[in-house]
């Protein structure tokens, strides 16, 4: 048994031990290096000596997205820049970007964390992995590249072919395992079934998908369009990447990796522990981590503790599948919506496509939602009026049933709502003044 597997399997006892040994020297380090941490802790009176459980870290504060942009670019980097042999960034689509800094201990780390992810899915060195995700400044190509070839895998780096050129590859190769975002895996299964290939043309066994949030139903039509079992995962660039949390065979939650990670979730208006199998935002403490160690990080994601051993043996905590982000949701007339319940309400419907777009908009004061969608080109009676009205109406009683409010449908024409091209989807148009 690996170093890996006996972390995934040591008693509960044994890995909070672990947990508080390394963030005791995380501390240390943080304090030592990072002005950031150091002023704040000073501010607050805070003795990080007196920090010797779990429960305690509790005293410390949260640190935040905008705490990491105030820091730009290196201003939370805990060793030299002579000592960063990577640096990945978020993609500042909402502000200034997030920089972090990887020494080489933690290229190592990510790649046996990456590793882990793998080996639950049950990929192996036999596999040949084919990995759709952009290879750039975000963390998630390279990151499952590493972990590839750490357990002895084929890589196949396919960042930034054409979808066409991707489903040649996996044919032509023979690709077992494919990597990268879920709508990306969709656009794949539409490409096959528009050019009347059969997905039992391809050796596709496994599917890796992440970065965005997507839903169970979503799974089952990657699974029916491509003919493999399909994983979820979970990472941040700001944590590391790819590789704190990963879903096994059993598919019931996501396993975290609390020998690297210290896991809590918090109400977002208290910010106080929400119940086991409530949820809440995901906070994150690195304990590993050398050249960007993050103390309690409020993440923005939305998910709950699943209580309870699973089946695998692993005695790792599980969350639920992530159901968004806080930056994501949409209020509207007070109600919280996130873009990944409505993609469940559609894909609860027979003749829609899996592609849609929300635009929010106020008109004399007043809030709405349209969700435009686009009709399957197999759908029957496509140019009877009739037919189509029926399907909105099945459609619109989908989405406000699931969302509890009204909302606007309309379809648009075949296409015309954009592909994931390896990158995540911004799905959201919100036109409300700011």
């Amino acid at each position: 048994m690996n170093q890996a597997d006996t972390y995934e399997r040591i008693d509960r006892e044994d890995l909070e031990q672990v947990q508080v040994e390394r963030l005791q020297a995380t501390l240390n380090r943080a304090c030592q290096n990072v002005a950031f941490y150091r002023e704040s802790f000073e501010r607050l009176g805070i003795d990080i000596g007196k920090i010797k459980s779990l429960d305690d870290l509790a005293q410390l504060p949260f640190t935040t997205k905008a705490d990491l942009r105030d820091s730009y670019p290196y201003g939370m980097f805990a060793v030299p820049l002579k000592d960063i042999v990577r640096i990945h960034s978020t993609s500042g689509t909402t502000g200034k970007p997030v920089v972090v800094g990887y020494t080489a201990n933690d290229i190592a780390v990510w790649a046996s964390l990456v590793a882990r992810v793998l080996r639950a899915a049950d990929i192996t060195e036999h596999d040949l992995v084919q990995i759709a995700f952009n290879y750039n400044l975000s963390s998630a190509g390279l990151g499952f590249h590493y972990g590839a070839e750490k357990i002895g895998a084929s890589v196949v780096p396919s960042s930034g072919e054409s979808v066409g050129r991707q489903v040649t590859v996996m044919r032509d190769y023979k690709t077992t395992a494919l990597v990268g975002t879920p709508s990306y895996a969709l656009h794949i299964a539409s490409h096959l079934r528009e050019h009347g290939i059969h997905p039992e043309e391809l050796r596709l066994r496994a599917g890796l998908f992440g970065a965005e949030p997507w839903s169970e139903a979503m799974r089952a039509e990657i699974e029916r369009g491509l003919h493999l079992k399909a994983f979820d995962n979970y990472g941040l660039t700001e944590l590391i990447g790819p590789g704190v949390a990963f879903e096994c065979s059993e598919r019931n939650g996501l396993h975290v990796s609390e020998d690297h990670f210290i896991m809590e979730v918090i109400d977002r208006d208290t910010r106080k522990p929400v119940p086991h199998g409530e949820e809440g935002e995901l906070v994150f403490t690195t304990i590993t981590k050398q050249g960007f160690p993050l103390i309690r990080y409020r993440t923005g994601d939305i998910s709950g503790i699943i209580d309870g051993p699973c089946p695998c043996g692993r005695k790792l905590a599980r969350i639920r599948r992530v159901s968004g982000r806080i930056d994501d949701m949409i209020i509207v007339d007070g109600v919280n919506i996130f873009p990944s319940q409505i993609e469940e309400a559609i894909l609860q419907v027979a003749g829609i496509e899996p592609h849609y777009r929300i635009i929010v908009d106020r008109v004399d004061g007043v809030d709405g939602i349209e969700v435009q969608a686009e009709v399957s080109d197999d759908f029957p009676f496509l140019d009877e009026a009739a037919k189509v009205a029926g399907l909105r109406s099945r459609l619109q009683a989908s989405i406000d049933e699931t969302l509890g409010i009204r909302t606007r449908v309309s379809f648009v024409e075949g296409k015309s709502i954009e592909r994931s091209q390896g990158s995540k989807l911004r799905r959201v148009v919100d036109n409300r003044p700011k």
